[in-house]
């Protein structure tokens, strides 16, 4: 433990300082803002606030992952004809996979990077709040008082943001705390739900149809239930301030998904059907012209015309003579 318990030090070190003073700016605005600073509810804000500042950090990851998750759907075909070649011998289909993927510029594993990024920020700002509410110990920017404050903090007087729906069960000595467990557990079933509908949304709205068979959509058909299900059970522990963090993330990634595959949404799939629609039913509304569904869009008549050749203009006898006696280009044969 010694050995991990130094690599999660040197990892969480900064990564207390960023969230703590992010949460810190958070709490000295809404504490200007009129909100209780001995009070939950500034925390509670400052959480969320500080899940926007890294999701927004995020959008370039983000865009990165829906580039690859596109390309990996347009890749299905290639990579059936690859399996239909070479099915006999795995060591060749990989190797010519990857090389498709290289080829391509997709990284089959920048899916992956928003979510395995922010797990270290996830643990750290669960050890930050538990480490508060258990001793009051100080990390980062957080200073003893804030910790103690911080870890103290109560919503709606009565449920701590530090605790659990685990720790504060009925089956605990005196009862449990029946008001933190329901709202852990509202938190707890919002946290599922949300990370099931934003993989289903991917799925069912931005994926081909010749895709939903291959390989790259069996993963995704497997992740769309293991991590709502992982989540769902790992999120009984989780202080209320965690989840709260992880369900404003996911509210985030649902939003911005859906701008994505409703702007940009990859060829073939319904949510570009969707899309054609709209900007046909937007064309006729402006009185534009329409153009048919695969149609190649082709110049105009006026497009195709040659341009014509600007021809001098008249110049007087004078004018000649001023100029000497040149009128324009010389014509045919010689003669101006």
């Amino acid at each position: 433990m010694g050995v991990i318990g130094d690599i999660f030090g040197f990892i969480a070190t900064p990564l207390y300082y960023a969230i703590s003073g992010v949460m810190i700016a958070w709490y000295e605005l809404f504490s200007l803002l009129g909100f209780d600073p001995e009070g939950g509810a500034v925390w509670a804000l400052s959480i969320i606030g500080l899940t926007l500042v890294i999701r927004a950090a995020l959008i370039p990851l983000f865009v990165r992952q829906i580039k690859s998750s596109r390309n990996m759907q347009l890749l299905q075909p290639k990579v059936k004809e690859l399996q239909k070649k070479y099915g006999h011998d795995r060591e060749k289909l990989a190797q010519e996979t990857m090389k498709l993927y290289k080829d391509s510029g997709t990284n089959p594993f920048a899916s992956c990077l928003p979510i395995l990024l922010q797990m270290p920020i996830f643990f750290t700002l669960f050890h930050l709040l538990n480490q508060a509410a258990r001793s009051g110990t100080p990390h980062g920017f957080l200073t003893e008082d804030l910790a103690e404050n911080f870890g103290n903090a109560d919503l709606f007087g009565s449920i701590p943001i530090a605790e659990s729906f685990w720790g504060a069960g009925i089956w605990r000595e005196g009862g449990g705390q029946p008001a933190v467990m329901v709202l852990s557990l509202v938190l707890v079933l919002a946290m599922t739900a949300t990370t099931f509908l934003t993989q289903r949304q991917l799925m069912s709205k931005n994926m081909p149809a010749d895709a939903m068979s291959g390989p790259y959509a069996q993963q995704q058909k497997m992740l769309l239930y293991i991590l709502p299900l992982a989540f769902g059970v790992g999120g009984v522990a989780f202080p209320i301030g965690v989840l709260l963090y992880w369900t404003t993330s996911n509210l985030w990634t649902m939003g911005q998904q859906f701008y994505v595959i409703r702007n940009n949404p990859a060829p073939g799939t319904p949510a570009f059907q969707a899309k054609q629609e709209r900007d046909k039913a937007k064309a006729l509304k402006h009185g534009e012209p329409v153009p048919e569904e695969g149609a190649v869009q082709v110049e105009s008549e006026e497009d195709r015309r040659p341009v014509q050749r600007q021809q001098p203009k008249k110049q007087s006898r004078e004018q000649r003579k001023k100029g000497g006696g040149k009128s324009g280009p010389p014509r045919k044969g010689g003669r101006r």
